[in-house]
């Protein structure tokens, strides 16, 4: 028989070859699978939560497949335990999960129908001229998004029977909020005697200049509407009571700042309670506990998105972290007993459902739709960094190498500038801007959470505004020169990419990289901020970010319509770029893609425009999603 000692060394000699074995193993693994390409990318199951069911015991979900050919997405339903096992297709879910929309009594059920109310075409004015295609507009706010204003407005309205109430009666305003509210944006109040609806009481310029939302509520006894948000000047949407009946929604507090800092207020007696007010945050969506006595709900932190909760109690109250980790927990599905059900992605894999136990605070994974699709794939290796800014802060970067990454290789690299611009850059997992396919075409793939997104405290997220092309910019350069020092980075192959404010970063940084990149690729990109300004629809985006209009100039918006419009650099413009632009896009409307392109080809730089005529600030149908990839991958492999 051995000594003691001898078999405790002989484990532990065993051991040290086995972790010494696992780089050769995976490198081996890793040689077998594929590469990701914009065709598999297509083919990847997109997984969305409908539901827990009525017992509380399943979630039910949707599975929705991409047909490139027909151009065209299929649905397929499931249900399965949210204790863990398989997963079951269904053919319909309506009487298994709990419908908002339906009266406590069950007697009827709130919904929202578009009523013609204003005149705008030729014929509302002149019926018999059949023929006549023209609208008319005396107002601000003639289109949003990617819609033209038509004169109809989406109401609330409850429907018993054959017999519809509008709540709205004939009011020029919209619930759902538009472009991007639901169903989330009425509700019943306790006991069915109230409905509870969100809108912006405001047309034309006031509209267009304004984010101010209120909560109103309307007695079903009284026929009476009350605004709950009165005095409340910022965004407040999403109303939801608890099971004990209080209501709590989220609220922003400043009119015109579309990016403000989120807090949840909850509605005790006729006093309004800052649950989130000194916590150092920004709250994207919330779910009430089952007892009312707590609320879930998730932010942006540090580079990913987790899940947090905030208790309170004789008006105190604490926000406490739930869950860490490298992923995004994008929304909370709901409860059952001690486990919410929520979505959750990484840079490396597509949303699937998993449950957080509220105990112990571990996941577990509830579906794997995917599973047999990433068995064949290559991952990516995620690594975080902290990069010293220009002024010395720490700022968070994302560097995302390529699948059997060879550190004795020199790679062709990418800056990506991502959005917004107040929006985060995390562990998201994008049919577009996909990490894990940048890097699968042999990039390193460097991304900056540059100043201005959430996650990093409010002072951070804010000091964007008015700064566009000053710090942020410097951030890019920052952290692109940073890891440029790695021996694995090929300097004379250095990309620059982004959409929305990205875009317009590639367009700045076009003018200003001093020889830092090789190509550009802009996706609806600001390239003039006097023709953005006098073509966008939301005025209090430009008014808030800009500092005002160009023609009363102030200290922040004479650097905005000079020193930061990337139209004012084109002189120095010399390097090959992409421009992406869409036709719908009223937010960075089509101006700005094909003022940059004539710039570019009448300076003689090789230059090249995609135009989807029929998509918005984003491309959604399969084919011009694919034709996107395709052009993408084939410019980098032109120009770097």
């Amino acid at each position: 028989m051995k000594p003691i000692s001898s078999t405790y060394t002989s484990k532990f000699d065993l051991m040290k070859k086995i972790i010494g074995m696992i780089p050769l193993l995976l490198a081996v693994i890793g040689l077998g699978a594929q590469n990701l390409t914009p065709e598999m990318l297509a083919e990847i199951g997109k997984v969305s939560a409908i539901g827990i069911t009525k017992n509380g015991k399943s979630v039910i979900y949707k599975v929705r497949q991409y047909n490139i050919e027909e151009n065209a997405g299929t649905d397929q339903l499931y249900i399965i335990p949210i204790a863990g096992g398989e997963a079951v297709k269904i053919k319909t879910y309506r009487e298994a999960v709990v419908d908002k929309n339906i009266s406590p009594d069950g007697k009827s059920k709130l919904i929202s129908k578009e009523v013609k109310i204003e005149k705008v075409y030729g014929t509302d004015y002149y019926p018999e001229l059949i023929e006549s295609d023209m609208m008319i507009y005396d107002d601000l706010s003639y289109r949003h998004w990617d819609t033209w204003e038509d004169g109809m407005y989406g109401h609330v309205m409850i429907k018993t029977g054959d017999t519809e109430t509008d709540l709205m009666l004939d009011q020029p305003f919209d619930c759902p909020q538009k472009p991007f509210g639901g169903d989330e944006d009425y509700i019943w109040g306790p006991e069915g005697k109230t409905v509870l609806y969100v809108t912006k009481q405001s047309k034309g310029r006031e509209y267009a200049e304004s984010t101010n939302t209120d909560i109103f509520e309307y007695n079903l006894s009284t026929k009476e509407t009350k605004n709950l948000t009165a005095g409340m000047m910022g965004y407040d949407l999403a109303p939801a009571y608890s099971s004990t009946g209080t209501l709590a929604w989220l609220s922003m507090e400043r009119d015109g700042y579309e990016s403000d800092k989120n807090d949840i207020i909850v509605l005790k007696g006729s006093e309004k309670i800052n649950l989130t007010k000194g916590w150092d945050g920004t709250v994207s969506g919330f779910i009430w506990s089952k007892d009312g006595a707590t609320i879930y709900f998730t932010a942006s932190t540090a580079g990913t998105k987790q899940l947090y909760q905030v208790n309170f109690d004789n008006n105190v109250a604490e926000v406490q972290q739930i869950t860490r980790g490298q992923f995004d927990i994008r929304s909370i599905v709901g409860q059952s007993g001690s486990k919410l059900v929520i979505n959750r992605t990484d840079m490396n894999h597509a949303n699937e459902l998993f449950t957080v136990d509220l105990k112990t605070r571990f996941l577990t994974r509830l579906t794997n739709v995917n599973k047999d699709f990433y068995s064949k794939i290559a991952l990516s290796k995620v690594e975080k960094r902290i990069i010293k800014t220009a002024d010395e802060q720490d700022m968070l970067v994302w560097v995302i190498y390529p699948p059997n990454f060879d550190a004795t290789k020199k790679y062709p690299t990418l800056l990506y500038c991502q959005g917004g611009p107040q929006s985060a850059l995390s562990q998201f997992y994008s049919s577009r801007w996909n990490f894990q396919l940048m890097a699968a075409n042999d990039y390193i793939v460097v991304a900056p959470n540059r100043r201005g997104m959430p996650g990093h405290g409010i002072d951070w997220n804010e000091s964007i505004s008015g700064d566009y092309g000053g710090m942020p910019m410097q951030d890019y350069l920052t952290a692109i020169d940073e890891i440029a020092k790695e021996p694995f980075v090929d300097n004379n192959r250095i990309g620059c990419i982004g959409a929305s404010f990205g875009g317009y970063s590639v367009f700045q940084l076009a003018g200003t990289h001093e020889k830092r990149f090789k190509t550009f690729i802009s996706h609806d990109g600001i390239f003039n901020w006097k023709s953005m300004y006098g073509t966008t629809e939301e005025m209090f985006f430009v008014n808030w970010d800009l500092g005002g209009n160009y023609w009363e100039l102030n200290e922040n918006s004479k650097k905005a319509y000079n020193q930061f419009s990337p139209i004012n650099h084109v002189s120095k413009w010399d390097t090959p770029i992409l421009i992406i632009q869409g036709g719908k896009d009223y937010r960075v409307p089509i101006g700005q893609g094909l003022e940059a392109f004539n710039a570019a080809q009448l300076k003689g730089i090789k230059s090249r425009l995609l135009y989807f005529p029929n998509e918005n600030h984003w491309v959604l149908q399969s084919q011009n999603s694919l034709i996107w990839q395709r052009e993408f991958y084939r410019w980098l492999k032109e120009t770097l």
